[in-house]
C-alpha cells in the first residue's frame, strides 16, 4: 500500500518577485520610459507648436473675423500657416530642395551639424553625471572654463598645426575636467548637494569669464571690447567640406566621444560603478565600491566632456572668445540627456534633433515671419512630456508598462489555477482546486505519521 505524500500548498501569485522599491528617485523613472514615449512627446510637441503658429498667423485671425460666412477661408489660413512654417524648417534643416545648386541643398543639414556638435559633447558629460545619480547643473560654467583654457593656450602659444590643436583640445578637457571636480570633491566631502554646488558655480564661472575679458589675461591687445584675440590657424579644426560650408572636423570629435561614453558605461570597470552607485548608493557601498569617489569621478568626467564641447564650439565655429560663448548650451544639455534617456546613442540623435530645431528655425523665421521662439516652446514641451510619461500615455491611450501582466495576476478567473493548480495523481488524474490543497496540506502536516505514532507509544513504554 503507497502512501501518499504530503500536499505543499501553491505559493501565491508573485510571491517569488521582490517587491519594486519605493525610494525610486524622480530621476530614475524619467530615465525609464521607452522610446514609443519619447517619439510621441516629439510629435505632439510639433503639433501644439503648429497650433500656436496657427493662432498667432494674421492671416488666421483675419479669416477668423468672418469664420461664420466663409469657414473654409480660415481653413485653408491656418493649413498654410502650418504647412509653410515646417516646410521652412525642414529646408532650414535638413534639406533645402528649392536651392538651385548642390551645395545650397546640403548647406542645411551642414549647419544641423554644426550647431550640434558642442550640444552633443556637453550632453555625454550631463548623462554620464546622471547615471551615477548626480544632477549636474553645472554645464555651463564647465563649458566657460573649457573655452577660456583653450583660447589662452591656442592665443598665446606657437605650434604647428596637429600639436597645437591637440594641446588646445586638451587644455579645454582640462579646464572643465578642473571645474567640474571641486563639484565632486565638495559633494564627497561635506555632503552638499550637486544641483546648488553647481548652480553658484555657474555664476562664478561666468563672471569670472567677464572680468577676465576686461584685463590682459584674454582681452585682444589694443582692444577696448570684451573679446579675446583671434585664435591662429593651427588652433582651429580645419573645414570638411571646404570654405563653402561652416562644419568642421569637431564634429568627428563629437562622434568619438560619443563612442567613449558609451564604452565607458557598458565596457569598463568604472562605468559599472558609476551606474551602482546611481542605482543604489547603500547597495554599492556595502559591495565595497567608493561611492565618494564615484561621485569625484563622474563629476570630473561630466566637466571634462563639457570642456571639450567649449573648446570645439571656440576652435570650430567662434574663432575668438567672448561673454556670451556659452549661449544656453548648458541648459539644452539637460534637456538633450533627459530626451536621449542618459543613453550616448539616445543623446547623439536628441542632439541631432535640436540642432536641426535651432538651425531651422532661423530660416522659418527669416521665411515665414514666426518668431524663432517658437524653437524654444517646442523644447520646453518636449522637456514636459518627456518628463512625465503618464501623460504622454493618457493622451494617447498606451498601456502602462507591466500592465498586462498585472492584469493577468489579478483576474479571479484564471488566479486560482495560476495560485493553486492543479495536483494530478501518478494516473493523471482530476485537479485537485487549491482551497483543497491547502487545506489537505495543513491537515496533512497536524496529523502525526505512523512512524512518529510507533516512536512515540515505544517512548512511553520506555519511561
Amino acid at each position: 500500500m503507497s502512501t501518499a505524500a504530503p500536499l505543499k500548498p501553491a505559493a501565491a501569485p508573485g510571491a517569488g518577485r521582490p517587491a519594486p522599491a519605493e525610494s525610486d528617485s524622480a530621476l530614475r523613472r524619467i530615465l525609464s520610459g521607452n522610446g514609443t514615449v519619447t517619439v510621441l512627446a516629439i510629435l505632439l510637441s510639433l503639433l501644439v507648436s503648429g497650433l500656436l503658429i496657427i493662432a498667432v498667423d494674421e492671416d488666421v485671425q483675419e479669416a477668423l473675423g468672418y469664420f461664420l460666412a466663409r469657414p473654409g477661408d480660415l481653413l485653408g489660413a491656418a493649413w498654410t500657416a502650418f504647412s509653410e512654417a515646417f516646410a521652412a524648417l525642414f529646408r532650414g534643416a535638413i534639406f533645402n530642395y528649392e536651392a538651385s545648386t548642390l551645395r545650397g541643398m546640403l548647406y542645411p543639414l551642414t549647419e544641423t551639424l554644426t550647431v550640434a556638435t558642442p550640444l552633443i559633447i556637453i550632453s555625454l558629460g550631463i548623462a554620464i553625471a546622471f547615471r551615477a545619480g548626480l544632477f549636474n547643473i553645472g554645464g555651463q560654467g564647465q563649458f566657460v572654463f573649457g573655452a577660456m583654457f583653450a583660447t589662452w593656450f591656442g592665443v598665446h602659444l606657437q605650434l604647428p598645426f596637429g600639436v597645437h590643436l591637440l594641446l588646445v583640445l586638451i587644455m579645454g578637457a582640462l579646464g572643465g575636467l578642473l571645474w567640474g571636480t571641486v563639484v565632486g570633491v565638495l559633494k564627497a566631502l561635506t555632503g552638499a548637494h550637486e544641483v546648488i554646488l553647481t548652480i553658484m558655480l555657474n555664476y562664478v564661472a561666468v563672471n569670472l569669464l567677464a572680468y577676465l575679458l576686461n584685463t590682459p589675461v584674454l582681452r585682444a591687445p589694443g582692444s577696448t571690447n570684451p573679446i579675446s584675440e583671434s585664435l591662429p590657424a593651427t588652433a582651429m579644426f580645419p573645414r570638411m567640406f571646404g570654405d563653402g560650408f561652416r562644419l568642421h572636423w569637431g564634429f568627428v570629435v563629437a562622434l568619438l566621444a560619443t563612442a567613449f561614453a558609451w564604452w565607458l558605461m557598458q565596457r569598463s570597470t568604472l562605468g559599472f560603478r558609476l551606474r551602482a552607485v546611481g542605482a543604489n548608493p547603500d547597495a554599492a557601498r556595502t559591495a565595497g565600491i567608493s561611492v565618494k569617489g564615484s561621485y569625484v569621478a563622474a563629476m570630473a568626467i561630466s566637466g571634462a566632456l563639457a570642456g571639450l564641447a567649449g573648446m570645439t564650439h571656440v576652435s570650430g565655429t567662434e574663432g575668438s572668445l567672448n561673454g556670451s560663448v556659452a549661449g544656453s548650451f548648458g541648459f539644452d544639455a539637460i534637456t538633450v540627456a533627459l530626451l536621449g534617456r542618459s543613453n550616448p546613442v539616445g543623446v547623439l540623435f536628441a542632439g541631432l534633433l535640436f540642432g536641426a530645431l535651432r538651425a531651422g528655425g532661423v530660416t522659418m523665421q527669416s521665411e515665414t515671419g514666426v518668431p524663432i521662439d517658437i524653437v524654444l516652446v517646442v523644447q520646453s514641451f518636449i522637456v514636459l512630456l518627456i518628463a512625465a510619461p503618464p501623460l504622454v500615455r493618457t493622451i494617447f491611450r498606451l498601456p502602462a508598462p507591466g500592465a498586462a501582466r498585472a492584469r493577468r495576476t489579478a483576474d479571479p478567473v484564471t488566479q486560482p489555477a495560476a495560485a493553486g493548480a492543479a495536483v494530478t495523481g501518478a494516473s493523471g488524474q482530476a485537479a485537485v482546486p487549491a482551497e483543497s490543497v491547502q487545506e489537505a496540506a495543513a491537515g496533512a502536516s497536524a496529523a502525526p505519521t505512523p512512524a512518529a505514532q510507533r516512536s512515540s507509544e515505544k517512548e512511553g513504554q520506555d519511561r
